[in-house]
């Protein structure tokens, strides 16, 4: 029998820590279900200490969830200790995972401890994390540019002191596969008590390498990969989730182990984050991109249509991806809207959330004559980010572009109840309607990221606009969607306005 290879998503933890990534309570909530539906066994919530919203947040994930088992992340500290601690206090199993710095540059440039000092605040650290759970994950962090006779060193005695799990990061993405492979062999082999431990992996991608390094480490016998939907994460991102999984899926020819992971609910899960974070899927991104099941070369397609294994090794449906299109229209009923949702894998927690996502399927469905299951999926998700409290709403907007004339916008928001109407010129209709967003706002913030993908084919589709604004060192981000580019755009930025309005207390974990 295949050894289990655990899981352990950390989404809501290090991929929230992408400049512009940050997500709110009910946002977190909402992506753990679909982690829970999706059969992750290990979900990372956040970073309890950080700040108040961070820990109510690890609270909303473990009072919310019940498969799954929640972790939050803490510094060898006591402090954090405990504040994980009470977070996790709801959750229906748990798990503390406390890190500290082990290689030679952190321990005397960041942390200033001889390696003695990180060996004795590494065993405290367990030690008092399991008097909240009997479930303690460590992590040596920049393990990949450790020492390997100090990482025995230091692994030994946390197992010694009730370490349940040994992380072995590649926090800066510098190791080679057959190198990061070879460390995790050596562990398991040099560290005596070894085997009352499971090895697990967190490999960043800066090199590009992280999948890689994760599935060489698998080879090697490490049991448990970190990872995050859609590779998001800090600088250059985590290993990708559904990338692990499905090669580990796929070639069970070269693993003896496997996941419990239901496949089918990948795509939804992508969606929701890329819908979420502002995060767009680049078209030819493994297992989630929109070309990743496409054949444009003839050969290709031939081969395919004769036996598709000759150019699949994987069915786009075992991955969420159905070649079959929703064709409903304006006279479709609210219960076949919710069918073909919860065939995509899509549920909704009340009534209200259904009944704002099908007024919005009404909407489309009067500007759009088909509607395809991505346009499905985006709206939901359009729906699904919005926030209740919107101090700043869209009421209208009249865009004018001819060839020869200065572009121009009229723009009507509402704020806080209060409307207030603003005309503007700019380099173009899109220009023109943010800027006038901005003589109504006075937000003062900078545009750092403007993106525009269709959603599907066809001049009628749905624009999908994503936008970053930065401002004081703080970084939000927004999405819009609809067959109207600059309304979609002004959606986006409006979106990201609002979060802007919301005060922040995030910090950085390793600050």
């Amino acid at each position: 029998m295949s050894d289990k290879l655990i899981i352990f998503d950390t989404t809501l933890r290090d991929g929230e820590q992408s400049p512009g990534a940050s997500m709110t309570k009910d946002e977190k909530v909402r992506i753990a279900k679909s982690l829970e539906r999706m059969k992750v066994d290990v979900i990372e919530a956040g970073f309890p200490i950080a700040s108040v919203g961070d820990f109510e947040a690890v609270e909303a994930v473990a009072n919310a969830i019940t498969d799954s088992r929640i972790c939050a992340l803490s510094r060898a500290l006591g402090g954090d200790i405990d504040r994980a601690g009470e977070a996790l206090r709801g959750a229906n199993a748990s798990r503390i995972h406390t890190f500290i710095a082990t290689s030679p540059i952190h321990m005397e440039m960041k942390l200033r401890m001889s390696p003695d000092q990180v060996v004795e605040n590494a065993v405290k650290a367990v030690k008092r994390a399991r008097q909240y759970t009997d479930d303690v994950e460590f992590s040596p962090e920049d393990a990949g540019r450790s020492e390997p006779d100090f990482l025995c060193r230091i692994l030994e005695a946390v197992i010694d002191a009730g370490g349940t799990t040994l992380n072995i990061p590649d926090t800066v993405g510098y190791n080679l596969p057959n190198q990061f492979g070879e460390l995790i062999h050596t562990l398991r082999e040099r560290i005596p008590n070894s085997d009352k431990a499971i090895f697990s992996v967190h490999c960043h991608n800066d090199l590009g390498l992280a999948v890689a390094n994760s599935l060489s480490a698998v080879l090697n016998g490490a049991r448990q990969v970190e990872c995050t939907i859609n590779g998001l994460g800090e600088r250059a991102g985590n290993a990708a989730l559904e990338e692990v999984v499905m090669a580990v899926r796929t070639r069970q020819d070269m693993f003896s182990c496997d996941t419990d992971i239901d496949t089918t609910q990948i795509l939804t899960a992508s969606r929701l984050v890329s819908g979420i974070t502002g995060f767009a899927v680049q078209p030819n991104k493994a297992i989630v991109g929109a070309n990743a099941f496409a054949h444009e070369s003839g050969i290709h397609q031939d081969g395919v249509l004769k036996n598709r294994e000759t150019y699949e090794i994987m069915r786009a449906e075992d991955v969420g991806w159905h070649t079959n299109r929703m064709v409903l229209g304006k006279h479709s009923g609210r219960n076949a809207f919710r069918t073909r949702l919860e065939e995509l894998g899509i549920s909704f927690d009340s009534e209200a959330d259904l009944n704002a996502a099908f007024k919005r399927f009404k909407e489309l469905a009067d500007k759009k004559h088909e509607i395809f299951d991505a346009d499905l999926q985006a709206l939901v998700t359009d729906t699904s980010t919005r926030e209740v409290d919107e101090r700043i709403r869209l009421v209208s907007l009249l865009a004018h572009s001819e060839t020869g004339e200065t572009p121009r916008a009229i723009v009507t928001l509402s704020i806080d109840g209060g409307e207030q109407k603003i005309e503007s010129t700019g380099g173009g209709p899109v220009d023109a309607a943010f800027k006038a967003v901005e003589k109504i706002v006075q937000s003062q913030t900078e545009l750092q990221l403007y993106s525009v993908s269709n959603i599907t084919k066809g001049t009628d589709s749905q624009g999908e606009v994503n936008v970053r604004l930065e401002k004081g060192g703080r970084i939000v981000s927004g999405q819009g969607s609809d067959t109207d580019i600059v309304t979609a755009s002004v959606k986006a930025y409006i979106q990201a306005l609002n979060k802007m309005l919301v005060p922040s207390e995030r910090a950085h974990p390793q600050v």
